[in-house]
């Protein structure tokens, strides 16, 4: 999305501009604070939900050189690529199951050990660690009573180039497996 998008969100959710939240948090030395910290000074101001704080905090910590887009707090980066897909829960696993079924390596980075699936009553997830240390995680949600939100995750990535690797192999690959599992 671009900035001024985001900046544009920003500004109706809170009340107030990306740039005077960074005018606030520098004039609060936020800058030596952690990010629970600074998370918790955005909370204390009037109309920030806890979705907000989190989100106002790592742009400040990218406005701070802190934090590159895509990396967490720990240092690791991760990336999701999401989909909205018409069906059911438990379909759409079965039909994800029967896409993956067989495969051994992503992007020729070979599986760990067996995917592993589990669920609630909202929730259905996959999930799969790769030898270099990442793992899956693919959550399937139902949105309407005929569409389901599927967001696959990728996760302890360790470098700002490794994530866009991975996101350019997912941004082809997931809709490439859906297709040929018969997902619409």
């Amino acid at each position: 999305m671009p900035l001024s998008q985001t900046t544009d969100k920003i500004t109706i959710a809170t009340g107030r501009s990306l740039q005077s939240w960074f005018d606030f948090l520098t004039a609060q030395q936020a800058g030596n604070l952690n990010h629970p910290q600074i998370a918790a000074l955005l909370k204390s101001q009037s109309g920030v939900s806890d979705w907000w704080a989190q989100s106002l905090t790592v742009k400040f910590e990218q406005h701070l050189g802190k934090r590159q887009p895509g990396q967490d707090c720990s240092g690791q980066f991760k990336l999701s690529v999401n989909k909205t897909l018409s069906g059911q829960l438990d379909e759409t696993l079965t039909l994800w199951l029967q896409a993956v079924a067989g495969i051994q390596s992503f992007n020729q980075v070979q599986l760990k050990a067996e995917p592993r699936v589990s669920q609630t009553e909202k929730w259905r997830y996959w999930r799969c660690e790769l030898v270099d240390g990442s793992r899956l995680v693919l959550h399937i949600q139902q949105k309407a009573t005929d569409k389901v939100a599927l967001s696959l995750q990728h996760e302890q990535l360790t470098t700002a180039e490794e994530l866009e690797q991975w996101r350019s192999f997912w941004k082809t690959a997931l809709p490439l497996l859906l297709s040929q599992a018969g997902v619409q």
